[in-house]
């Protein structure tokens, strides 16, 4: 049984109304209170007019009940859900670019990039560049393998993540009655 006060990784999945200075609100109050968001991604859901946030954070169960109680008060704000390991899919997107000066290390790179399920998406007489999708431990076992030919750069987009199953966010939202037809605010 995990500690109430322990910190550990925490995933807060958020529906807003999709407008102007919403993700500032949201961000507004982590500052305010003093935490730090480990992971940020954003982007509108299946209806234009809402957008989900999937925040990552390390924290305490007590203050994440408390963040979540004060997301949901915020007027934007259609719904709040912590998700755990065990009830949601969490995936992240990654570009890599890597140096491939020699034909071996091109090969090589090719042999990892397909073991990992990743694409190469450019390619130039001395790097390669790859994409792929999934979890943090394949992202950091992928990055482990490419450093010994040498990283150049590389991008994240945060992770994101849908609870499994029949349960969605939408059945605790504030007007769930609207999302249950597929209808939305406005």
């Amino acid at each position: 049984m995990q500690n109430k006060n322990e910190t550990q990784t925490q995933t807060l999945s958020v529906l807003v109304e999709n407008t102007a200075g919403v993700l500032s609100q949201v961000t507004r109050l982590f500052t305010r209170k003093g935490y730090n968001i480990e992971s940020l991604a954003v982007g509108v859901t299946n209806d234009p007019n809402v957008s989900r946030i999937t925040i990552i954070l390390k924290g305490t169960d007590k203050m994440t009940t408390l963040l979540e109680s004060q997301l949901a008060k915020l007027l934007p704000v259609i719904s709040v859900r912590r998700l755990t390991d065990t009830d949601a899919i969490y995936r992240e997107f990654f570009l890599i670019k890597v140096k491939a000066e020699t034909r071996d290390a091109r090969d090589e790179i090719i042999q990892i990039a397909n073991i990992f399920r990743a694409s190469i998406v450019d390619m130039s007489k001395n790097t390669l560049m790859l994409q792929i999708s999934g979890d943090a431990s394949k992202a950091d076992a992928i990055m482990k393998l490419l450093s010994e030919f040498g990283i150049m750069e590389m991008a994240r987009t945060g992770m994101i993540a849908l609870e499994r199953g029949e349960n969605t966010i939408y059945d605790l939202s504030k007007s769930g009655a609207e999302f249950e037809s597929g209808k939305t605010l406005g």
